[in-house]
């Protein structure tokens, strides 16, 4: 018996050593689920058949993407719980610092700001703004954020991801949105494009000196998180993309290098590709160069280094913002290779 407890207790050591190296190994808890989860994820969607994924869709006989690079994120459809019924703070009461990230949006005059501590952990906000129904989008994996005019409905997490990217769902009739794209990709409204808004990726403080009047979300979610810990370990700033992603062969900057992107689609639909125009911006470029002026479907458009909010903002010879997004650097070609 005690020689059987003492192997009991030699192979819980080994054990725990090993896990402590593979821990120390990808520099901490955080990282080392997120990649161990990962590989497992990678290995049953290689099990996975594509007609699951048709379930999930009334009568959905084809999809816009090959099925097979539909992944699984590991979390059933609303397991990233969305925020339906958003609260929001004053500038006075909101828990965030001045140097904490923020989505920055404006419709009708009204100015909102979505600070990332939150969006990493719930991804979709449904909100009204300016009188106006809408979701903003973002997606951790990415850094991608789009916002959209919603209508009635709203939209929730699927549980899926497109090239390592946020997969979204209308709940009205179960289409799922490729994210960096705004196109339904399965259901009904398959190929059809989001009415998008711009917004803005900058800091509380820079935002709030523009805006002073503007609100925050507020961490009065109806959940459970830690608004104060970011969940992803040191995978903003390292060069881990962890879901397969296509197309990095045409990659020339670091994988989490910031670039913010333009892209207008052209109402076509090829099979696992965008079909339209796109441009993509370096921010650390436009930082030195402050301007730039490209041609982009048929015209020419401006991207500027914005001093005051301290990002990149993408609009038109007149001076009309045109809806963009940050992203990664390993974003813009696997969602737009080629361009």
């Amino acid at each position: 018996m005690r020689r059987a407890l003492r192997l009991t207790v030699g192979s819980l050591s080994v054990a725990g050593l090993i896990l402590g190296g593979m821990i120390w190994q990808a520099r901490g808890w955080d990282n080392f689920k997120l990649r161990s989860f990962a590989s497992a994820q990678v290995l049953r969607n290689q099990a996975q058949n594509a007609v699951d994924f048709r379930k999930q869709v009334s009568g959905a006989e084809s999809a816009r993407v090959d099925m097979t690079d539909l992944l699984s994120g590991g979390v059933p459809k609303d397991g990233i719980p969305s925020i339906d019924a958003p609260e929001f703070d004053t500038a006075e009461a909101t828990p965030f610092q001045d140097d904490d990230v923020v989505i920055g949006l404006i419709v009708n005059g009204e100015a909102k700001a979505y600070p990332f501590r939150v969006m990493d952990w719930h991804e979709i906000v449904n909100d009204t703004v300016g009188g106006v129904n809408v979701t903003v989008s973002y997606c951790p994996l990415c850094d991608t954020m789009v916002a959209f005019e919603r209508g009635e409905t709203t939209f929730g997490v699927s549980g899926m991801l497109y090239q390592s990217c946020l997969v979204m769902y209308d709940r009205a009739d179960e289409t799922l949105y490729a994210q960096p794209w705004g196109t339904g990709v399965l259901g009904p409204r398959m190929n059809e494009s989001l009415a998008r808004i711009p917004v803005v990726k900058t800091t509380l403080e820079n935002w709030l000196t523009q805006y002073p009047e503007s609100t925050m979300l507020s961490t009065r979610t109806g959940h459970t998180r830690n608004y104060q810990a970011y969940p992803y370990g040191s995978y903003y700033t390292d060069d881990n993309i962890i879901f397969p992603v296509r197309n990095q062969e045409e990659r020339t900057l670091h994988p989490k290098a910031i670039v913010s992107y333009v892209w207008e689609e052209n109402g076509e639909a090829p099979q696992n590709e965008f079909a339209g125009d796109s441009h993509q911006f370096v921010h650390d470029e436009l930082r030195q160069a402050r301007a730039q002026v490209v041609e982009f479907a048929g015209r020419q458009i401006r991207a500027r280094w914005d001093e005051a909010l301290q990002t990149v903002v993408v609009e038109e010879i007149d001076g009309t913002v045109i809806p963009s997004s940050t992203a990664f650097a390993f974003v813009y070609p696997a969602f737009y290779g080629g361009r």
